[in-house]
């Protein structure tokens, strides 16, 4: 911060613009793995433009206005990192944002409004918040977020509020064009969102062009395993890189679950993402199930060590800025060994 030499006369302003020069703070926020911490530079001159008043149509199809708001409430802890990765601060977040495996929240005082399948709406205007970011998608929990459902009651309080729902990077992309429009930090969607886009780009050129390889994702919890589509977050990266899913062509297994059809497909690879607040307990889950069928140690996967478990914080959680190396790890699963 530059520092003015004024006259003695002017000193007590001299004071009071070095304080609101310690107001501007700079944006960092961490992903979706303890290691991938990543952190945003400051707010300059050279990065930054004067954000002024932004319209957009959200994911609801909503016509969403808001003018560089300073009070920020991101529901969902993927829209919090994202919020941060795009310059912006937040005065409230919900619970997962702050305790889910991975995420760093930089702004201080952060304030929390509850559990993201059941915000509180309460505590969301306590905040006098100035945006809402919220989830049109589902809590992943086998419920509804309903968070959909406070809409009116935001905007009857005169609160904005934009839905989002993200599930494949162009999302991501998408969210962070709305994002650094909001904020004007144009230098921090090239950073965070076009310069990621490149890099992936690099990653699905390198896909061999003959022979794909077939796979299968699961999701393990304690309760059961279940099967992923091309149509879910890691289904989509695995179709980018050239896949095969089996699941696409059984459409039963993404209903019930089965030992003896996935024997029977023999894919060339099983991925599996454990799911819930015990991982150990949901891969157990799924070791006791594949040990009762002895036919499971046979398959292709199994025998040439492409029975791959893959971490949740990047492939189950958003990766935001961290997508290029989401894609990196399946390639080198897939290809690397070749």
């Amino acid at each position: 911060m530059k520092k003015f030499v004024l006259c003695a006369a002017a000193a007590a302003l001299a004071l009071a613009l070095v304080g609101c020069g310690q107001q501007e703070t700079a944006s960092s926020a961490g992903d979706a793995a303890p290691a991938q911490e990543q952190q945003t530079e400051a707010p300059d001159s050279a990065g930054a433009k004067a954000p002024g008043p932004i319209t957009f149509t959200d994911d609801m199809g909503n016509e969403v206005t808001v003018d560089n708001p300073q009070r920020v409430v991101a529901c969902m802890g993927s829209f919090a990192n994202a919020w941060e990765l795009a310059g912006g601060t937040l005065v409230g977040v919900s619970d997962d944002a702050l305790t889910a495996a991975g995420w760093t929240i930089a702004s201080p005082d952060v304030a929390t409004v509850g559990d993201f399948t059941a915000v509180n709406l309460e505590a969301i205007i306590a905040l006098n918040p100035d945006f809402v970011i919220m989830t049109s998608g589902t809590g992943g929990r086998g419920g509804d977020s309903s968070q959909a459902d406070l809409r009116d009651a935001l905007v009857s309080s005169g609160i904005p509020v934009a839905y989002f729902q993200v599930t494949t990077f162009d999302d991501y992309k998408r969210l962070m064009r709305t994002f650094t429009d909001i904020t004007g930090r144009e230098d921090l969607y090239e950073q965070n969102a076009a310069g990621v886009a490149e890099a992936i780009d690099g990653i699905v050129g390198a896909v061999p062009a003959e022979n794909p390889p077939t796979a299968l994702v699961l999701t393990t919890f304690s309760g059961g395993t279940r099967v992923q589509a091309s149509t879910t977050q890691t289904g989509a990266m695995l179709a980018d890189l050239g896949v095969n899913n089996l699941a696409d062509e059984n459409k039963s297994l993404l209903k019930d679950f089965s030992l003896e059809a996935v024997i029977e497909m023999n894919p060339d690879f099983i991925f599996v993402i454990p799911m819930g607040d015990d991982a150990e307990a949901a891969m157990r889950n799924l070791e006791e199930a594949t040990a009762a069928n002895p036919a499971w140690s046979a398959l292709s996967a199994v025998q040439n060590g492409r029975y791959i478990t893959l971490d949740p914080t990047l492939y189950l959680a958003k990766p935001n800025a961290q997508w290029a190396e989401a894609y990196q790890g399946l390639y080198d699963s897939l290809y690397g060994q070749n």
